[in-house]
């Protein structure tokens, strides 16, 4: 009998070449569900879990964001924090042609180009988050440090 392979994404790939420890945890899904259900799901608490989301700068670059799920971007400060004069929410219907990945399933980790990443300082002081995989009912658990090692990013006070 063949053994079931486990499938991976880009995000696994990435930290896998670079060395870098994480667990993954799966859950059924079919369509998109939010981070708050996610955590629900899987039984974690909301403050580990943590959702990425994508903003096109005054400059037209692209800028990732990842923030814990329960808390809102403070669109001034993650301006401030990459050096623009404002910065405003990448459409969904966006999401695919800039990162490579769907809505649910988008992550810091392994997009189709490197973009400048700010990681919420809330999570500095945790020895684990919870990130998306890089795809829907992929979720990864690793050290906040190694998340902005994969994706060159940095830590910013960027919540309201």
């Amino acid at each position: 009998m063949a053994k079931s392979k486990e499938i991976k994404t880009n995000a696994m790939r990435l930290l896998d070449s670079m060395k870098i420890p994480y667990e993954t945890r799966t859950y059924e899904c079919g369509d998109f569900v939010d981070g708050i259900q996610i955590a629900d799901l899987l039984g974690l608490p909301h403050e580990i879990v943590y959702k990425t989301l994508v903003a096109q700068g005054a400059s037209r670059q692209y800028y990732v964001f990842v923030i814990p799920v329960e808390a809102e971007l403070d669109l001034k400060k993650a301006a401030r924090s990459v050096g623009e004069k404002s910065v405003a929410m990448l459409h969904v219907r966006e999401l695919t042609a800039v990162t490579g990945y769907i809505r649910g399933g988008c992550t810091a980790i392994g997009m189709k180009k490197p973009y400048v990443t700010r990681l919420s300082d809330t999570a500095r002081d945790k020895a684990h988050i919870i990130v998306s995989g890089g795809k829907l009912g992929v979720q990864l658990r690793l050290a906040p440090d190694d998340l902005l090692k994969a994706c060159a990013g940095e830590y910013a006070d960027i919540l309201q």
